[in-house]
């Protein structure tokens, strides 16, 4: 396996954010038995990162044996308003290929920002990464975990709650130390969050 800063920092975001706080109750179960497919692409055009999207949605399609992928993408939409236009030509494509109620492409993004929010509201973070990246999880089985699962009508609300509590500088540390974690203290010890 080659060592791939990029990757290496969203699986920690996985695991000391999303599943450390217990942001997704399904994601713990999909990265313990290697559900999770983690691609980074290199595209630097929203043409080129629609195709890695395309090859992706093709390949999950090719390995049912494959939960879901994070398609990461560091070179291109960085700025989140441009992101966030570019969520209609994901629905596009997935109307194209006819894959919608088939798959469903979740967002995350570094400075993800919900509507009717401030830029530094805390509860932003629970949809921050720490790159932009696209979340192709497949509509069959995320039905059967909601269906199986009590209550997660409450997950936003209590995330956006659980956001508020912590704050947006324990977030902003976090995301943080998931990018850099040996340059988050030059003395080797784990900050305070």
């Amino acid at each position: 396996m080659t060592h791939n800063p990029i990757i290496e920092a969203t699986r920690r975001w996985v695991s000391d954010v999303v599943i450390s706080l217990n942001l997704c109750p399904f994601a713990r179960r999909e990265l313990v038995k290697e559900g999770i497919r983690f691609v980074a692409t290199g595209a630097a055009s929203e043409e080129a990162l629609l195709m890695a999207l395309r090859d992706e949605l093709v390949y999950l399609s090719e390995h049912p044996e494959v939960e879901t992928t994070l398609l990461i993408h560091p070179a291109v939409l960085q700025d989140f308003m441009a992101y966030n236009e570019f969520l209609a030509v994901v629905d596009g494509l997935l109307e194209q290929l006819e894959l919608v109620g088939i798959y469903q492409i979740a967002s995350f993004h570094p400075d993800y920002q919900f509507g009717g929010t401030e830029p530094d509201d805390a509860e932003n973070y629970t949809n921050r990464s720490p790159y932009p990246m696209l979340h192709l999880l497949r509509e069959e089985s995320l039905e059967r975990a909601i269906a199986g699962y009590p209550g997660t009508d409450a997950i936003p609300e209590q995330n956006i709650e659980l956001m508020n509590r912590l704050g947006a500088d324990n977030m902003r540390r976090r995301l943080a130390l998931v990018k850099a974690p040996d340059a988050a203290n030059c003395y080797g010890q784990k900050p305070q969050i």
